[in-house]
């Protein structure tokens, strides 16, 4: 797809009122220090073109922007680091009103069928984030929020990066829907934010202190995968269909347990792997994040800000995947793994990470793993600006590993799109697998573009 990204400005957005301790620092939690060395979280949504002029489009949305900083002053801040006598350091968020990245951008020939009609994702799509290439770790010297609105000629992509130490999913979307609802009049958001971290009482020492590798060595973390990557492609679910493959998968197991989710990432799952070609005998691993806000006693708050995502893992030989009972036994494995973590089981990593820090990588988070990020259960399509509710999400290019596959609630309600990255070979294949696209559902572009 020829076309070019024109960038008409780049400017600082501040926190409106600029109150408050401009020496305040929130201690990170292992949980977010963890993420240190890999990439910033992008998602963005594509809107119709609102009929207001865009210049006055784009000022409104600086100061509506401006005014949702000052209930999450960690996004206008920076990282700070201080290093201590013993080869440690301990990292913080210093909510300094430093300010977040704003981009006005113009991609005029672009369209929204550009964007949505080709069957792989258009690799501009990338280009609609601020900060690419801009690692968790630059968060000292960078913006931790960065927002890019880029107009096309019948409508705007308005893409978000934020720094993966500072937020996780839950905590993205928590502003992204806080900032639409200021932008549409409201004073402060219906759901402030909880700023200060959870920690063990009397276990962690605090602030966390860890061991940042030097300069070089940041240099050799991840990349590798990447340059695999040659393809993305979001598959639609209708609601009847993860209906049908939640039955199915349950009565192979005379089960009621199974969710519609862990239904529909097991049938994915068996089509990756069966399109690989992968013997029976290998072992194949899927690996999910999940949300620990409710798993804790007593629960975390629901509007905790910071990263509260712990990964679990299930592996099985690639025969026992695809054998006709596959579906069902599978599925039945990841439901039991969340199951398994319990506050007991969370809490003992904590203990263990503060005794060992292990920083994540790039290479290190995937492997040969398939990752699922994201959930279907976040507010996506309620962020109306002022100006109507979004057509689409996308993603950057943000930690797009190899078998990166992210998961978002579809544009119909009960609805699921699931974003995978692969090669172009394995999802020529999926596309190919007539098990796999009996579920499919065609993605309703007509409806959208008239």
């Amino acid at each position: 797809m020829a076309s070019q990204i024109l960038i008409i400005s780049t400017s600082n957005v501040q926190a409106a009122t600029r109150s408050g301790d401009p020496t305040r620092k929130i201690e990170l939690s292992p949980w977010d220090l963890q993420l240190l060395l890999v990439d910033p979280i992008q998602k963005g949504l594509l809107f119709r073109k609102p009929r207001a002029n865009m210049n006055s489009i784009i000022h409104h949305l600086k100061a509506s922007l401006s005014s949702t900083l000052d209930f999450f002053p960690p996004l206008a801040g920076r990282l700070t680091v201080d290093e201590h006598d013993d080869d440690t350091s301990s990292v913080s968020v210093l909510c300094n009103n430093s300010g977040a990245l704003f981009v006005h951008a113009v991609a005029a020939d672009l369209t929204i069928s550009d964007i949505l009609q080709p069957l792989y994702t258009p690799r501009i799509v990338h280009s609609f984030f601020p900060l690419n290439r801009v690692r968790n770790y630059e968060g000292t010297c960078k913006p931790l929020l960065g927002v890019q609105v880029t107009e096309l000629r019948d409508s705007i992509f308005i893409g978000c990066t934020i720094n993966h130490v500072v937020a996780d999913g839950t905590s993205f979307w928590h502003f992204f829907n806080s900032w639409s609802e200021i932008s549409r009049g409201s004073r402060e958001p219906s759901k402030p934010p909880t700023l200060e971290r959870w920690f063990l009482d009397g276990i962690d020492r605090r602030p966390v202190r860890i061991r940042l590798p030097k300069a070089k060595e940041k240099q050799k973390f991840g990349g590798y995968l990447n340059s695999r990557l040659h393809q993305e492609r979001v598959f639609h679910f209708s609601k009847e269909k993860i209906a049908e493959l939640k039955a199915k998968a349950n009565a192979m197991v005379c089960s009621n347990m199974i969710s519609s989710l862990q239904a529909l990432l097991t049938h994915l799952w068996r089509s990756i792997v069966r399109t690989q070609g992968t013997e029976p005998e290998e072992e194949v691993i899927y690996r999910l994040l999940i949300g620990i806000r409710p798993r804790m006693r007593p629960p975390m708050p629901e509007n905790y800000f910071g990263n509260a995502v712990q990964d679990g893992t299930v592996s099985m030989r690639a025969g026992e995947l695809l054998a006709r009972e596959g579906l069902g036994k599978a599925a039945l494995e990841m439901n039991k793994m969340v199951a398994l973590h319990t506050e007991e089981k969370l809490v003992s990593h904590v203990k263990s990470w503060v005794k060992n820090p292990r920083l994540l990588t790039e290479d290190g988070m995937a492997g040969n793993a398939l990752v699922t990020s994201s959930s279907p259960r976040f507010d996506v399509y309620g962020n109306d600006f002022g100006w109507g509710k979004p057509v689409a999400v996308r993603s950057g290019a943000g930690n797009k590993t190899y078998g990166k596959i992210t998961v978002f609630a579809g544009v119909a309600e009960g609805s699921i799109d699931v974003e995978v990255s692969l090669s172009s070979e394995i999802l020529e294949a999926m596309g190919k697998d007539s098990e796999f696209m009996e579920a499919v559902s065609d993605f309703p572009l007509h409806s959208i573009i008239n």
